[in-house]
């Protein structure tokens, strides 16, 4: 699926234009780290873009998240594995673990999407002042983006070290700052 018919069908869905921030900076994050594990940038872009698709339309039940929008974007013809991801990535409702690369990558992301927004919105909406150095920073304080999971965040450890992960977690939000709203 192209990037533009991903966020259409996003756009059918989502709303709040919070949660499509959210969820276009996931999809920003997966496409960065995509290139880091030599996997397909755009697929896992889709699947950033598309994990909350059902967020609203659920009206935020934790025990439908995931499992509508697996249903929603078979619906719409998007490839069932995707949807499987997608449907597995609300940890609620996933007791299981996480073991393929992009699995892993959208529990951080997902999580991660939060803290940097965080981050840029105490830099006056300015993506391009956040670093690295500031997003470990935040990190370590709890009352900050206090909804961002860091356990999630942590679970890409084994793949990559962290600081190599909000490198190209942020680098990949950079690429589409002025889409975020950010400068």
């Amino acid at each position: 699926m192209e990037r533009s018919a991903a966020i259409a069908l996003l756009h059918q869905y989502v709303h709040e234009d919070g949660l499509i921030r959210h969820c276009l900076a996931t999809g920003a994050i997966m496409k960065s780290v995509a290139v880091f594990f030599s996997q397909d940038p755009a697929r896992w872009e889709e699947i950033g873009l598309l994990h909350d698709i059902d967020f609203e339309y659920v009206k935020e039940d934790m025990q439908q998240h995931g499992t509508v929008g697996a249903q929603l974007l078979k619906t719409a013809g998007v490839p069932e594995d995707t949807g499987e991801i997608i449907r597995r990535h609300n940890h609620f409702l996933h007791t299981g673990t996480y073991e393929s690369p992009v699995e892993i990558t959208l529990q951080a992301a997902d999580s991660a999407s939060g803290l940097i927004i965080a981050c840029a919105l105490v830099k006056g909406g300015h993506l391009s002042d956040v670093s690295v150095r500031t997003i470990i920073k935040k990190a370590k304080e709890k009352s900050f983006a206090a909804g961002c999971d860091r356990n999630r965040i942590a679970l890409i450890a084994p793949l990559m070290e962290i600081p190599v992960f909000y490198e190209h977690a942020l680098g990949g939000m950079m690429g589409i700052r002025t889409e975020l709203g950010f400068v």
